[in-house]
């Protein structure tokens, strides 16, 4: 007996905008099928004393530390931006109005 129904596929695909034919159905059905079969068999290995894996090597914090710098002086930034105002860079607005 199958896990997963035909309409089941079907319903997946159509939520996840899929145009799906019903030879691919059919395939979809018995792949998903076999996925089910498989993550059950996973459910029956005894999982108590096996820590949680978040990566598979064993990796630290590997970014910078977070150090505030002097940014550049604002002058200088100005300079470079085609239009400023009031010492800060004017932009089109992106809001309706």
């Amino acid at each position: 007996m199958s896990r997963i129904s035909t309409e089941q596929v079907k319903h997946v695909a159509n939520l996840a905008r899929l145009a799906i034919t019903e030879e691919e159905v059919e395939k979809f059905t018995k792949q998903l099928d076999k996925i089910i079969t498989f993550a059950e068999q996973l459910n029956e290995l005894d999982t108590e004393n096996v820590k949680p894996t978040y990566h598979v090597l064993d990796m630290k914090n590997v970014l910078r530390e977070d150090v505030s710098q002097k940014g550049l002086p604002r002058e200088e930034v100005l300079k470079n931006a085609p239009e400023h105002q009031d010492g800060q860079i004017k932009v089109p607005s992106i809001l309706g109005e």
